[in-house]
């Protein structure tokens, strides 16, 4: 059964072949049926567009590393990758239309459409690729077995995650352990095969696919005795990195000139998600920006005729890496306030005015932020920026809160969303509030991005804690 449930995976190579194959015909044959669908004639224009956009699917797919093995890997996480190499084809695209001034001899509505439903078509073909692998793991024929060796919290985390995930095809066997308590028993449902000198044994005769060293960092003798051990095996051996006693952000591999790295605290927008994003808030801010500033400048009137002093308030506040970058904000104060003590606004505040009182109910007050986008200072969703003088406090108070600054600050903010927006009048509000925002950071995607913009236009404009 062990032989039947490896004999796919040889293919794997030519699985991801011909997926690269497909992917890349379907966006040359995307092109003609729309010009047939638009009664638009596939003249060589087209033809060479279809030929160029199918070989930029295939480097941009290629690069973003499209075709590795997604097990054990969310569907999301392969939808985002996808629609980042998307992204870059029409990037290149246009660009290359626009430097050789070609643009004139295509109809913007075909290419239009081109350019919407190429990513839906890719990543439907990747959910039904998907699906097929899945169909083959549930009879075994493209599944592994695997042994754990270390059975305390890694190795039954590690356990639980994998049993919880059918999907991946992942069979355990048992737990290896030198624990002799454990001896005999079962580990989170899962034999005790024996101890960790008994796994290489075991691997042989049992031909095992995957073995786990998830062992805690002071076992470092023991995890060599192992491995060393396992080089007389062909079993594929993976070392699972005793991180319980760090708070990852942003965790990940890298690769310095060929020596492995693991990122602890990395922002999770580098790379082509960094461009992804940095595109993202140009197109929303300027398309938000087109249809609000005549609002913008009844606002600005409005602020200059209710009150004297300027129209914007600008405060200095931390921005990426920690950067002091200037924040605009429409007054709404009668006092502009930017020194070393900085009070919150309160209820009933009386250094608000009237019309700032509705300003900032509304978060109006804060339109002007999307300026600060477009200079590439913040970004639309991101955690709030705070004044400087509360980022020097709270940074002492609370463990992990310059995290914050590994991204830019945003307009709105998963915080803002879950109902953490408003004074921080009490340091258990503001641990919240971090927590939503470094969660944001571990789990950031275009659809979290989408999500929390649009909760903000449902209900983050107004709220109670809004004064």
């Amino acid at each position: 059964m062990v032989q039947k449930s490896g004999r796919f995976r040889r293919y794997h190579t030519w699985f991801a072949l011909g997926q690269r194959l497909i992917d890349a015909g379907a966006v040359l044959l995307l092109l003609p049926v729309l010009c047939l669908g638009y009664g638009i004639s596939y003249d060589q224009p087209y033809q060479l567009a279809a030929v160029l956009g199918a070989a930029m699917t295939w480097i941009a797919m290629g690069a973003v590393d499209a075709y590795r093995p997604w097990r054990g890997a969310r569907l999301w996480q392969e939808m985002q990758t996808i629609l980042v190499a998307w992204f870059l084809v029409v990037a290149g695209f246009l660009f290359l239309a626009w430097f050789i001034k070609f643009t004139g001899q295509y109809s913007r509505l075909v290419v239009g459409a081109w350019f919407v439903l190429a990513p839906v078509l890719l990543i439907g073909m990747h959910i039904v690729g998907r699906i097929f692998l899945r169909v083959l793991r549930q009879q075994r024929r493209n599944s592994r077995t695997a042994v754990i060796v270390g059975a305390g919290d890694l190795g039954r985390d590690l356990a639980e995650r994998i049993l919880d995930a059918d999907w991946m095809g992942i069979r355990i066997a048992g737990f290896f352990d030198d624990d002799v308590r454990k001896a005999g028993g079962e580990v989170s449902g899962l034999p005790l095969l024996g101890k960790s000198t008994d796994a290489s044994t075991y691997v042989r005769q049992h031909k095992v696919d995957m073995v786990y060293l998830a062992l805690p960092m002071r076992s470092e003798k023991r995890m060599r005795e192992v491995y060393d051990a396992l080089q007389d095996s062909t079993t594929s051996i993976f070392m699972v990195p005793d991180l319980f006693v760090f708070e990852l952000m942003g965790a990940r591999e890298q690769d310095i000139a060929g020596l492995p790295v693991f990122a602890l605290c990395e922002s999770p927008m580098t790379g082509p998600f960094g461009l992804f994003k940095a595109m993202e808030d140009i197109i929303v801010a300027s398309l938000i920006l087109f249809f609000v500033w005549p609002l913008m400048l009844f606002i600005a009137l409005g602020v200059k005729l209710t009150s004297p002093g300027p129209v914007l308030f600008k405060q200095r506040r931390y921005g990426l890496n920690g950067r002091l970058i200037k924040v605009y904000k429409f007054r709404t104060m009668a006092v502009c306030e930017d020194g070393g003590v900085i009070e919150q606004a309160k209820v009933g505040d009386v250094r608000v005015t009237r019309f700032g009182a509705f300003l900032r109910r509304s978060s109006l007050d804060e339109l002007p932020q999307f300026f600060n986008v477009l200079q590439g200072r913040m970004s639309i969703v991101g955690p709030r920026p705070h004044a400087v003088v509360h980022n020097e406090q709270y940074r002492k108070l609370i463990k992990g809160y310059m995290w914050r600054h590994k991204v830019k600050p945003g307009i709105t903010g998963l915080a803002q969303v879950s109902g953490w927006r408003g004074e921080t009048d009490t340091l258990e509000k503001m641990k919240k509030r971090v927590e939503y925002d470094l969660d944001y950071i571990r789990r950031w995607s275009v659809w979290l991005d989408l999500k929390i913009i649009f909760l903000t236009i449902i209900r983050g404009f107004a709220g109670k804690n809004a004064y």
